[in-house]
């Protein structure tokens, strides 16, 4: 998939069916945009970095479910030809609606524009759907406007999913996501507990902007960037520790038959399930117990290392 930084840029992309969104946690709803371009034309997004939240509201923005580079590794994963990347800045949040339309139907000469049914855009959120179509109509272009996804009567948004994992509600968030939840980091050495405890652990450091609630979850597990490493189960713990007095809430992976120095590696890890909230126990045999009834139940979400 072809990145662009600007519009001017993406000159080639002149003709394209254009899909008009944040997509942040490239959720069904957004997957279901990406379909109907694709059944238009060359498919392609336009997207903003950063979130136009952190920009407009940055004490109330959202935290972020992918960032940038995972955001648009799962664009190209989706079908998308290519995506233009705007920079979002306070001058650019005060462009006139007209302008935003003339940008992307003079501009670019985008054939087709696929949106969601509460889209809206330029200062002040002028610009609506219908407006939009106005724009597209004069042009000789199209708008093509996708109705909500659900899920068991719950509608797929970033919003929700969001707040389903801050309540550890990783199945749930899966539901709407059409895949697990991920996050990136890098191993880093730890106070080295599990390893005396009998069940070592890789201590993840990740930048992302938020991540499951504090709890014990059935995960998976890749070594390295590549998309063809495989894939290995384990149990992880996302929380402070309170049975040894923590407070900074940390990420940690005990990683099913597997023996090895992965410090300094590059993983991803992905949450399956939540296996039980984190809590404080009265002795270190207490816990080491519970952790091995937790990787015993994580073995039973995945059975068995992919590689």
């Amino acid at each position: 998939m072809k990145v662009f930084p600007t519009l001017q840029d993406a000159s080639e992309l002149a003709g394209c069916a254009l899909a008009l969104g944040n997509f942040d946690g490239v959720h069904l709803g957004h997957q279901a945009l990406f379909r109907v371009a694709g059944s238009l034309s060359v498919p392609a997004a336009l997207t903003f970095e950063p979130h136009p939240g952190k920009v407009l509201q940055p004490a109330l923005a959202p935290k972020l479910i992918t960032k940038l580079g995972r955001k648009l590794e799962l664009l190209g994963a989706y079908g998308l030809t290519a995506a233009i990347v705007l920079p979002f800045t306070a001058a650019y949040a005060a462009t006139p609606a007209e302008g935003f339309e003339a940008s992307l139907l003079d501009g670019l000469k985008a054939a087709f524009l696929v949106v969601g049914q509460d889209f809206t855009y330029g200062a002040h959120r002028a610009g609506t759907v219908a407006t939009l179509r106005r724009a597209a109509q004069a042009r000789g272009a199209e708008v093509h406007v996708v109705e909500p996804v659900t899920v068991e009567g719950v509608v797929a948004s970033s919003s929700r999913i969001r707040e389903y994992l801050l309540e550890g509600r990783v199945s749930a968030a899966r539901a709407l996501l059409g895949r697990a939840f991920d996050l990136d980091g890098v191993v880093v050495r730890g106070a080295g507990r599990g390893r005396t405890l009998g069940w070592p652990t890789a201590n993840v450091e990740t930048d992302a902007e938020i991540r499951p609630g504090s709890g014990v979850y059935a995960v998976r597990l890749r070594l390295g960037d590549s998309p063809t490493a495989p894939w290995r189960g384990g149990a992880a713990n996302v929380g402070s520790r309170p049975t040894f007095g923590g407070r900074d809430v940390c990420v940690e992976v005990h990683i099913l038959d597997w023996a090895g120095d992965l410090y300094g590696q590059s993983v991803r890890v992905e949450f399956l399930e939540r296996l039980r909230p984190e809590q404080r126990f009265g002795s270190i045999p207490e816990l080491a117990a519970q952790i091995g009834r937790d990787v015993e139940a994580a073995r039973l979400v995945v059975p068995h290392p992919t590689g």
